[in-house]
């Protein structure tokens, strides 16, 4: 995290990361934050030394989000090198009795799994992928089981082994005033938000909409608000896929929201949200930012979405087919996403904004963290 990358990406742990630290803050809680660079937050905030990494930048010419484009492997490498120096700064201050327990909160955490038997507090893990997602490093994981893990949705945990110590399930929260339903949301459209990538089914929603205008006496515009990754090494989704069906009528692109107000306009006026994930999510955090604006989610039945969404109530949750084959039938997944576009209007905004304040506030999420942690520490 760093205060000078967070508005231009899409990263949800980093701003997960500093609700957490601020709720545990207004429990009393003590909280030192570890991160590449200074973030606003008012908890103790402990940086690594960033001068080799911006020494590289300098020579090279660019910003951390231009090496980020560009050359994805480079920028990885060194931001790991900076994510070990935090990882040892806080082992070596839990054994120096400054810190009760170490919380990983993090992608990259592999670095940190061997290392947590020589740190004298209780360490724990939460990971915010499916753990078998674009494998990679992340085959080590099983390895480390017998670690302390904290679930976001019990779907994750399918990606794990079944002895994996699980010491708790704690699903995502916003602070409860951060997004709010709009008094009179215009409608004419339906919302997809979040990273435009392969995994995130993007060209569905769009296969969907433009099916349900084919029939429908109302007809509505997508709206795709996101980070897309073109110029990136290998990834030519938008370019060939996406781009292709963008209108700017029927369907249109409105670039990427880097405001919680753009946010807020977004979701809170649209009809719905639409969320046509194809590979397992691990939470869907847009799902309890559609939830909290109010307004209803049509969504595969990908990882934890059932879990989140409730179907019938607070959105429409249709299963992914598949053909006899095994391949992926989009045509019938289309048409069944289509059917719930028109369905939604079945569902009750305001239900949709009471299930928020009852099940995803950041308040909950950092009181049952809390706990997780005392437990830990009374062991």
């Amino acid at each position: 995290m760093h205060r000078e990358i967070l508005p231009h990406v899409i990263f949800s742990p980093a701003a997960l990361a500093l609700d957490l630290a601020a709720g545990l803050q207004e429990l009393r809680t003590e909280v030192t934050l570890f991160t590449p660079g200074p973030v606003d937050t008012t908890a103790k905030n402990i940086t690594a030394d960033l001068s080799y990494f911006e020494h590289e930048l300098s020579l090279r010419g660019d910003t951390y989000t231009d090496l980020l484009k560009k050359h994805p492997f480079t920028f990885i490498t060194l931001a790991r090198q900076v994510q070990s120096e935090l990882i040892a700064k806080a082992y070596d201050m839990a054994n120096d009795d400054k810190l009760d327990i170490v919380h990983i909160y993090t992608n990259e955490e592999d670095m940190a799994l061997p290392f947590a038997k020589l740190c004298d507090k209780p360490v724990v893990f939460t990971h915010h992928d499916p753990f078998n997602f674009l494998v990679k490093y992340k085959n080590v994981f099983p390895k480390y089981q017998s670690l302390n893990w904290i679930s976001m949705s019990y779907a994750q945990r399918k990606t794990m082994p079944g002895g994996t110590k699980w010491v708790g399930n704690v699903y995502h929260g916003l602070p409860a005033n951060q997004l709010k339903p709009a008094t009179n949301p215009t409608g004419g459209y339906v919302a997809y938000l979040g990273r435009i990538i392969q995994p995130k089914g993007v060209h569905l929603a769009i296969q969907a909409v433009k099916l349900y205008n084919r029939t429908s006496s109302r007809p509505l515009q997508l709206k795709i608000a996101g980070k897309h990754y073109a110029g990136h090494k290998k990834d030519t989704y938008w370019q060939e896929v996406v781009h292709p069906l963008i209108d700017g009528k029927e369907i249109q692109y409105t670039g990427f929201l880097d405001s919680v107000k753009a946010k807020q306009g977004f979701l809170a006026n649209a009809w719905a949200t639409i969320m046509p994930s194809i590979f397992a999510e691990p939470f869907g955090l847009v799902a309890i930012e559609s939830l909290a604006c109010g307004t209803p989610i049509v969504s595969l039945a990908s990882g934890a979405i059932p879990e989140v969404i409730k179907h019938g109530e607070t959105g429409i949750v249709v299963d992914r087919i598949f053909s006899s084959d095994g391949g992926p039938d989009e045509e019938t997944t289309t048409e069944k996403l289509a059917v719930a576009i028109g369905e939604i209007s079945t569902i009750d905004r305001a239900t949709c904004r009471q299930d928020f304040e009852a099940r995803f506030t950041a308040e909950r999420m950092c009181r049952e963290h809390l706990a997780i942690y005392q437990a830990l520490i009374m062991r």
